[in-house]
């Protein structure tokens, strides 16, 4: 019989997360706590990193169950694959593959002189953002096709490999099924990315929150978070598009995000775009 990986092959362990990972290879990083108050490990097991996650109390271990049914539904190449989720004595952990790059929103301090990556990032020539801003946005017309919607997206949710010019999502924790109804006021996430009904308790959450929070990722990645005209980098006619996905006024945003993500290809090839 072939060997069982003690990684991929587990249904459930009887020690701590990170004992255990020592235990069977090496954790080579532990990431500070999140906000969600998960613990998230890279790990090194027969010569192979891996991302681990783990939730230890009521909340997140919904959350990553969440992140399970998630994965099962939408698989794509920018998306970290899940190879395995098990139990613990004290929680629940995702194992995913790990993905080289940077987070633009790192979990780590900064090396004096070092430029902070999502800096980094906006500083690029606009038709490797754009290409990026593609990606998450195919990546998004798939989540809307398999009927769910986006809670807690932002630039943290994004690592790029600036050698190879590939970028990764990650995070997919707070993705619903879709639509919801906001029955907290604010939802989780980062005001920079956030429809007004994300913070309004009783308001519908459907695909048209989305669009507005793919509207603001073009602000924030081609305009370093700037709303001002002068610092976009993309063309006019783009310009337009994100400024309708953001209006405040959801009847006049775009009515899905497919729609939206086809009014951006249309607009892509019709004025130049600035390097």
């Amino acid at each position: 019989m072939p060997t069982r990986h003690p990684l991929l092959d587990v249904t459930e362990i009887d020690t701590d997360i990170e004992t255990y990972l020592n235990q069977i290879g090496e954790v080579t990083f532990r990431f500070p706590e999140h906000d969600s108050r998960c613990q998230s490990f890279r790990a090194v097991v027969d010569n192979q990193h891996w991302f681990v996650k783990h939730g230890n109390i009521p909340q997140t271990i919904t959350w990553l169950k969440q992140a399970v049914d998630f994965n099962a539904a939408v698989q794509h190449e920018a998306l970290p694959q899940l190879h395995n989720a098990f139990t613990t004595p004290d929680g629940f952990t995702l194992v995913y593959n790990w993905v080289d790059g940077e987070s633009l929103r790192p979990e780590r301090e900064l090396r004096d002189g070092e430029i902070h990556p999502r800096d980094r990032f906006c500083a690029m020539p606009a038709d490797e953002i754009i290409a990026a801003l593609n990606v998450i946005y195919d990546v998004h017309v798939l989540i809307e096709k398999r009927g769910f919607i986006a809670e807690d997206f932002y630039d943290g949710c994004i690592i790029y490999d600036f050698e190879k010019k590939q970028i990764h999502l990650y995070d997919f924790d707070h993705y619903h099924p879709a639509p919801f109804i906001n029955d907290r006021g604010r939802l989780y996430g980062s005001s920079r990315f956030m429809a007004p009904e994300e913070f309004q308790k009783g308001a519908r959450i459907d695909e048209r929150t989305n669009v507005f929070m793919l509207g603001r990722t073009a602000f924030v990645l081609l305009a370093n978070s700037s709303d001002s005209r002068d610092d976009w980098k993309g063309n006019e006619v783009m310009w337009q598009v994100a400024k309708k996905a953001t209006n405040t006024d959801k009847q006049l945003r775009y009515q899905s995000v497919q729609k939206f993500v086809s009014a951006w290809h249309a607009a892509i090839g019709t004025g130049e775009i600035l390097i």
